[in-house]
């Protein structure tokens, strides 16, 4: 983990914890369209809003690991997440399918 991934994610995690101490979330970043691919039956929209517990708010579950948050201008976008490698675990597939409602369900995540 690199320096500035670091103190990127610490400022992170202090200012949900700053926050959740007050009783309310930080302004969380805005919803994002993920990459689609060519087999995708809809767009997917992640939200801050829905995978945020404001009882116990943690960037670090997901931040800088499984989804980098140091963006660079000018970077390439991130490949397409597939069903394949959610399966296995990868991205949404460390929650969704364990944790979270599984991938069966099309409409919990595209849009149709």
């Amino acid at each position: 983990m690199t320096r500035a991934t670091r103190w990127a994610a610490a400022a992170a995690g202090a200012l949900l914890a700053l926050a959740a101490g007050a009783g309310e979330l930080p302004r969380l970043p805005a919803d994002h369209d993920m990459p689609r691919s060519g087999q995708s039956p809809g767009q997917v929209t992640f939200r801050h809003s829905s995978h945020v517990d404001s009882d116990k708010p943690a960037c670090l579950g997901c931040h800088p690991r499984r989804f980098s948050i140091l963006a660079t201008a000018g970077a390439p976008r991130a490949a397409a997440i597939t069903h394949e490698a959610m399966e296995k675990g990868e991205a949404c597939g460390a929650c969704h399918g364990k944790k979270a409602f599984g991938l069966d369900e099309c409409g919990n995540c595209h849009a149709q």
